[in-house]
């Protein structure tokens, strides 16, 4: 398996060698160049030196050419002593007898090394090899008053000396090169300390292990972000937030500028920077249509505000999850009062195998399961919105529960794709009726007749019609004026809301509500409902 290149330290490791190698490299590299800089400039010294010194010899030659030996001697050693770029001075004259040499064993002898060639200048400079070994040595004619030539002077510099000194400079400069490396190499420790202290303790291969998971995780998720620092900039949108707000541009600046237009840092962020204080449950319609609920957050910085952050969420989603989860707690409720019921009829069947009718308990098993399927069966072909449905099962087993037969209209039917009503609109119309009917049986409990509750919803394109008929003990004329109004019910205190609640969502839904009652025969509701006015 391999190993992953980009492990929690790699970074940092990747980082100092590079560092470490351009800064060796470029240390490097200067002081090479200083150092060939250095021994040509010392090169030209040298060879300036020599020749200046050969002129002044040849200058003060010319003033004692006729004093003794001696004396001349004694000038010459006098000179080389204080002539410390010069380690061998030499005049010979034109019989090439050495009249004066540095090393004075060598005076009154014969030269035998290179004669100079003055044919093209008086004075010149260049390598050769003579009795101390290979040296630098400049020449320089002599002449007398008369302009006769009588000789030349060499003024010479040994190999030896001028490599001794490059040595010495080439060390100094690799001393100077190695000190300038510790001293970098601390200095970039000390700065990435200091870089690591800005980043909170961090490595920067840390952060950009972390960058990545923000980033998968940011733009993974179903609700829109969109942050903004504390100059209403954008600094990062997601891509659920420009798709809900129809920016989906591949061009950034584009994108940032429909963002901006889409209201978002000026209407909702500004005041968030503004007071510090969050704000959630903002709703809002974009041009699209799209409904959304936002949350705008601050973001702050050692109690400063930095910036604000907006997370959007589509109402729709949210819609679709609490009709979900109102199917799934009616649901739930249909099978306690199933359990409830069935309790109920395993009592009644526990009693006619004890009276040994057995024939009779194993038919009232058969009627009761070809009824619960029938019943079932039949919710579940006509009515295709899983939260009505789940409903109507529910309140099926409430009435079975309170001793009262629901009968399902014949032919009902309930298809979404023919009329657009929300979920939760169907649910409180049809659960409020359903509950005011059984309610009104339950306060006849003396009556003999049959308690009955018959339930019909049917639709056609563009139309929706509820009944809700019971055997009641009806509404009395005198009331039934009031049967809508808040506050007012024949139950007691504290109650008269919810057929009140019923009629308004209804009429907000552009629809109608009526019923007819006979005392002590029942009542009937209906609903009516039209998809232009949904």
């Amino acid at each position: 398996m391999k190993k992953r290149k980009n492990s929690l330290t790699s970074i940092r490791h990747e980082i100092q060698r590079i560092q470490l190698i351009l800064i060796i490299v470029t240390t490097i590299l200067m002081s090479v160049g200083g150092a060939v800089v250095n021994v040509n400039a010392s090169d030209n010294a040298f060879d300036q030196n020599l020749q200046e010194t050969a002129a002044l010899i040849t200058r003060i030659y010319g003033f004692m050419k006729n004093a003794p030996r001696r004396d001349l001697c004694i000038c010459m050693d006098s000179i080389a002593e204080d002539l410390a770029d010069v380690d061998v001075i030499s005049i010979v004259n034109s019989d090439n007898i050495r009249i004066y040499h540095t090393n004075h064993n060598l005076i009154d002898t014969e030269y035998d090394g290179t004669h100079p060639d003055f044919s093209n200048h008086q004075e010149y400079t260049e390598s050769d090899i003579g009795p101390s070994g290979p040296q630098r040595r400049t020449y320089s004619a002599l002449y007398d008053d008369d302009g006769k030539y009588i000789g030349f002077i060499m003024a010479i510099m040994l190999k030896t000396s001028i490599r001794s000194f490059t040595t010495k400079i080439v060390l100094l400069f690799v001393i100077v090169t190695v000190a300038a490396i510790i001293i970098e190499i601390a200095i970039c420790r000390a700065f990435s300390r200091k870089l690591k202290r800005r980043l909170l303790g961090y490595e920067p291969d840390a952060f950009t292990s972390m960058f990545r998971i923000r980033e998968n995780i940011l733009e993974s998720t179903y609700d829109g972000i969109i942050a903004v620092d504390s100059n209403h900039d954008i600094q990062f949108t997601n891509k659920a937030a420009r798709k809900m707000l129809d920016c989906d541009s591949e061009n950034e600046d584009e994108k940032i500028s429909l963002i901006k237009q889409n209201v978002f840092t000026e209407k909702f962020l500004s005041d968030v920077l503004k007071t510090g204080n969050a704000e959630f449950g903002i709703q809002h319609e974009t041009e699209n249509g799209t409904a959304l609920l936002l949350d705008c957050i601050p973001v702050k910085e050692d109690g400063i505000i930095s910036g604000a952050v907006a997370i959007l969420h589509d109402r729709t989603e949210y819609t679709k999850l609490m009709e979900e989860l109102s199917g799934t707690k009616y649901l739930v409720d249909s099978m306690r009062a199933n359990n409830h019921d069935f309790t109920n009829k395993l009592h009644v069947i526990l009693g006619l195998i004890q009276i040994g009718e057995y024939d009779k308990a194993v038919s009232y098993i058969e009627n009761i399961s070809i009824i619960q399927r029938q019943t079932l069966s039949t919710v579940m072909h006509a009515v295709d919105n899983a939260s009505f449905a789940a409903l109507l099962i529910g309140k099926i087993a409430r009435a079975s529960e309170c001793n009262v037969k629901f009968i399902l209209k014949e032919g009902i039917r309930f298809k979404s794709s023919e009329i657009s009503v929300p979920s939760e609109a169907l649910v409180t119309i049809a659960g409020n009726l359903i509950d005011n009917a059984l309610d009104s049986m339950n306060m006849n409990l003396n009556n003999d007749r049959p308690r009955e509750l018959e339930f019909g919803v049917f639709t056609k394109p563009g139309d929706l019609f509820i009944t809700v008929r019971d055997t009641g003990c009806g509404i009395a004329p005198e009331i039934r004026d009031h049967v809508f109004e808040k506050g007012f019910s024949t139950k007691g205190s504290g109650r008269g809301v919810g057929m009140y609640h019923t009629k308004q969502l209804i009429e907000s839904l552009g629809g109608t509500i009526s019923f007819e009652s006979e005392q002590d025969i029942g009542t009937i509701f209906m609903v009516k409902l039209k998809s232009n006015y949904v």
